[in-house]
């Protein structure tokens, strides 16, 4: 690395704005696959304390600014310190390329399914944040992350969502468009009860899998 490339990335390092994504932790309306072995109110649960290690896990990043990009009233006491932006409505695609053209400057996006997600998984960004693009592949054929030097929403934009192709057509968008594009490890999201198990034992000392266990132990659902 050249001394420019080392200022440049220096320089974008200073200013990566996080955003995570979330949704308001209500029954019936969030991890509705991990009914009916928990109820609606205990999914709401686990999510909300999915969302919370998500949270702190980007506290602990070395950031500019955090955003909690939000679709809900009432904003999770866990998110304190964040600024809060609220989703508009459409499809994810649109909303995430509303997010994408909103924030100036380098942006980070982590979603809230991962609660395993560490500062190690994505100090790669942040030791090469002068790179065009980040990519975080999850293991169910999405994308758990997703970093862009220079943001807009025309790469998120029409890209289908919740299918087994999202993350490799998202990223053929990226590549498509000339951007050098760096991997990050892939991580499993939580969207079934086997996942969330297997997820609790990556993470046994989280909150996730303390919210998880609590609703689980002693269960005849």
């Amino acid at each position: 690395m050249t001394a420019a490339d080392a200022h440049g990335t220096d320089a974008a390092r200073a200013d990566v704005t996080v955003a995570v994504v979330a949704k308001e932790c209500l029954p019936g309306k969030v991890k509705t696959r991990l009914t009916p072995a928990l109820s609606p109110e205990g999914a709401a649960r686990v999510a909300s304390a999915s969302l919370g290690d998500t949270l702190a896990t980007v506290r602990a990043l070395p950031a500019a600014r955090r955003v909690l990009f939000f679709d809900g009233d009432v904003v999770p006491a866990s998110a304190d310190g964040f600024e809060v932006l609220h989703q508009p409505g459409g499809g994810l695609d649109e909303r995430l390329g509303f997010l994408f053209d909103a924030v100036d400057g380098p942006l980070l996006l982590v979603g809230m399914d991962t609660p395993q997600v560490s500062t190690a998984d994505l100090a790669p960004v942040f030791d090469d944040a002068a790179r065009d693009a980040w990519f975080g592949p999850a293991e169910d054929g999405g994308f758990w992350s997703l970093y862009l030097r220079q943001p807009t929403g025309d790469l998120l934009r029409g890209v289908p969502m919740s299918r087994d192709d999202t993350g490799a057509v998202q990223l053929a968008r990226l590549t498509d468009a000339g951007l050098d594009v760096g991997v990050l490890g892939e991580l499993l999201d939580v969207d079934t009860m086997p996942d969330a198990e297997r997820v609790a034992d990556l993470a046994p000392d989280s909150d996730f899998t303390r919210a998880l266990r609590a609703e689980t132990v002693g269960s005849t659902r």
